[in-house]
């Protein structure tokens, strides 16, 4: 439970960590310990131990006047892991998903679909199978220092240093969906029928995606602390604690990003389906490699083409100086009172760029230029052969290679085509939260015989004051490009704008603790207290972010958005505890305890429908738009409303400077009637020569824009026995 002289945390959980201290304990002179072990992992594709060693040694002469200790330990992990994955599930109405052409068309075979049309169903974008081969290397070292000039008066200081590399190499096979499918079977599930089986068969090819993945962090953490405990008369003691702690959390790969993924695939698909029936995703797919491949027949290094690059950079840091005095007055063996005060002063940054270069576009409109700008980098293996206990679908034939490697031999090669390959910036956020807190309590504690029974009982009242400010520098969003059938890119400009926002609140938290000792070896105790938690800094960032949509809102899309709330209260909890404990040998006891907590000021999630930065929406099919023209002259066509067709036709009438009639005829001319799609070579090569810039005519991006409000209360109560 919650004590006045113990900073909140949470709902009235507190943990006390107490590192080795040389003066502690009986011993004196030289001595140590040390451990190592080996931990073989079978999942990494090579065989080998990994190391674990830790060591303590310390030192105090035989007065106990100075002591010293040193304790080290290093860590180094590798592992691999198989897995599997769908992304972006669509929730609709059946009646919404069997109209329109987006998911299904005429042709559709649909199977044990439901009956009422209003029924909730879920769908998937796609199917992905994912290989990731992971390392951590992890060090940490502690020195105490302990100096006693006088009994009364104990020096202690302490420094600790930690640091934790992490990095990860993936590679992903994704048999994505163009839609509208050629089979559906939906399961018997009554409340969201979700499909189980998905087909489609495209008219011409489309392409398989191997993307690939690097990852890569460095954690580090700088602490330093000094004690001061002087034991100024027989029932008075002082105490003075100081603390400073710097962590980092920052990019760690060869090229200094946080995570560098560039988007590679075939071309090669004529057909292919994923059955969730199972117990994992069964991917198949049939190829064609003869259209825009290499001509073999296999599906080979020599049909890989680039499509994008992109790399995240985040940087973290957390500063942190504390200061806490104690004092504590014995007025007899029953009595004592406790009277202390505490200052924090935190200050936390994070530091967000993203960047993204078209290399050969969403449809791969140079097979093989993997192989002709990053020779050798992109190896062929057996992903399906990674899984142990399930087997997958096709996935004998797939590739990895380095991200961080292939990024900077495709990046140079297609950068210096021309601008339109340039690398572009996509965000460039910056936040500071800085928070002050100041503390005092008061505390007293009784303890002596209650109807001839030991007892105890504590109780106090502890109150804090917390002042905090968030400031975020915001790179301001220029425009939302729509780049392919369900693709958008976000470009940034060069404004920065400042944002910011503070709060100030103050807290009274109780607390009484009272045990008794009704017979030998039985103790009953009763708690109250009140505690707090303050907000994740994550929360209360001041920024604003506008996403990107997953596909054209015109068909269904939602573009969302994120936005800090630096006015988060900290949730509050009243805890009340009981128990009783029975000790019925020197090291063994049972206990069984119930405890009742009444929350509130739980930080919950709010959406607000809102424009952001004066974005305007190239996809919104509003009447007088360009996608607005495309969706009238599709539905005038009596052709499917998918996502491919809505774009490749905006994409014409922008082609053809506003004449829809022209764009019309060059669509027309290129769609394949029999098989109800257009030709996917063509449709490759109008998402490779056009990007959608929005324009007057298109109306402002409607943004699901979630933020964090103090918005759920809660009672949490239950029983625990343990022994």
């Amino acid at each position: 439970t919650g004590g006045a002289a113990i900073p909140s945390a949470g709902t009235g959980a507190t943990t006390n960590v107490l590192t080795q201290r040389p003066l502690d304990g009986g011993d004196d002179g030289l001595r140590g310990t040390i451990g190592i072990k080996g931990v073989y992992d079978t999942s990494v594709d090579f065989e080998d131990i990994q190391p674990e060693i830790s060591g303590l040694v310390a030192w105090s002469d035989p007065e106990d006047r100075v002591g010293v200790s040193l304790f080290g330990s290093y860590q180094r992990r590798e592992s691999a892991a198989a897995s599997v994955t769908s992304n972006g599930w669509n929730i609709r109405r059946l009646s919404d998903f069997l109209s329109g052409g987006t998911f299904v068309n005429a042709g559709t075979v649909i199977q044990n679909a439901p009956s009422d049309p209003d029924t909730l169903i879920s769908v998937p974008n796609d199917s992905r199978y994912h290989y990731s081969e992971s390392t951590r290397e992890r060090l940490n070292a502690m020195a105490t220092l302990q100096f006693r000039p006088i009994d009364s008066l104990t020096l202690t200081a302490d420094a600790l240093y930690a640091t934790n590399e992490t990095t990860e190499r993936r590679m992903d096979q994704t048999n994505w969906f163009n839609r509208p499918f050629g089979q559906v079977t939906f399961d018997d599930n009554p409340i969201v029928a979700t499909t189980v089986f998905l087909q489609e068969t495209l008219a011409g090819v489309k392409d398989i995606g191997f993307e690939q993945q690097y990852r890569a962090t460095q954690d580090t953490l700088q602490s330093y602390g000094f004690n001061a405990l002087w034991e100024a008369a027989d029932n008075f003691t002082l105490s003075l604690d100081a603390h400073h702690s710097e962590s980092e959390s920052e990019p760690d790969a060869p090229n200094g990003t946080t995570s560098t993924l560039v988007a590679i695939g075939a071309p090669v698909i004529a057909s292919h389906s994923v059955d969730y029936s199972g117990d994992i995703p069964i991917q198949r797919y049939t190829i064609n490699d003869a259209l825009r491949g290499n001509g073999n027949g296999v599906l080979d290094i020599g049909d890989i083409g680039s499509q994008v690059g992109r790399t995240n950079t985040q940087a973290q840091t957390h500063r942190i100086n504390q200061i806490r005095a104690d004092a504590r007055w014995e007025f007899d063996d029953r009595i004592f009172f406790e009277l202390g005060g505490s200052y924090i002063d935190s200050r936390m940054t994070s530091a967000r760029v993203s960047t993204q270069q078209t290399l050969g576009n969403w449809g791969i409109t140079a097979p093989g230029d993997v192989q002709q700008f990053a020779p050798g980098l992109v190896e062929q293996f057996c992903l399906g052969c990674q899984f142990d206990h399930y087997t997958p679908g096709d996935s004998a034939i797939a590739f990895r290679g380095n991200a961080v490697d292939l990024y900077e031999a495709l990046s140079a090669a297609y950068a210096a085509m021309g601008p339109a390959n340039a690398v572009g910036v996509t965000t460039d956020d910056y936040d500071e939260v800085e928070e002050e807190i100041y503390g005092g309590y008061a505390q007293l504690t009784w303890q002596g015989d209650l109807a001839g029974a030991p007892a105890r009982l504590v109780g106090g009242i502890r109150y804090e004051h917390t002042e905090l400010t968030s400031t975020a520098l915001i790179t301001v969003p220029q425009a939302i490009l729509w780049v392919s059938d369900n693709d958008f890119t976000r470009v940034v400009s060069a404004t920065v704008q400042p944002v910011s926002g503070s709060n100030e609140y103050d807290y009274l938290l109780p607390a009484i603790d009272f045990q008794i000792e009704p017979m030998d070896n039985l103790i009953a105790r009763v708690s109250y207290s009140r505690t707090l938690s303050r907000p994740d800094f994550g929360d209360l960032f001041a920024s604003q972010t506008a996403n990107t949509p997953p596909r054209p809102i015109a068909l269904g899309g939602t573009a969302t958005g994120n936005s800090g709330n630096p006015t988060l209260v900290p949730l509050v909890s009243d805890n009340f505890d009981v128990s009783l404990e029975w000790y019925f040998a020197p090291a063994s006891y049972v206990s069984a305890g119930f405890f009742h907590k009444r929350v509130k000021n739980f930080v919950g999630t709010g959406v607000v429908n809102r424009g952001m930065f004066g974005l305007r929406d190239p996809s919104s099919g509003a009447p007088g738009s360009r996608s607005g023209l495309a969706l009238e002259e599709l539905q005038s066509l009596g052709v499917d409303l998918s996502d491919v067709n809505l774009f490749t036709l905006t994409a014409l009438i922008v082609q053809n400077g506003g004449d829809v009639d022209a764009a019309s005829d060059t669509f027309q001319a290129n769609y394949n009637a029999a098989a109800g799609a257009l030709d996917q070579a063509f449709v490759d090569a109008i998402l490779a020569a056009v990007d959608i810039a929005p324009d007057a005519n298109d109306p402002l991006f409607e943004f699901a824009v979630e933020t964090q409000l103090n918005n759920q209360t809660g009672n949490i109560h239950g029983f625990e026995l343990q022994g």
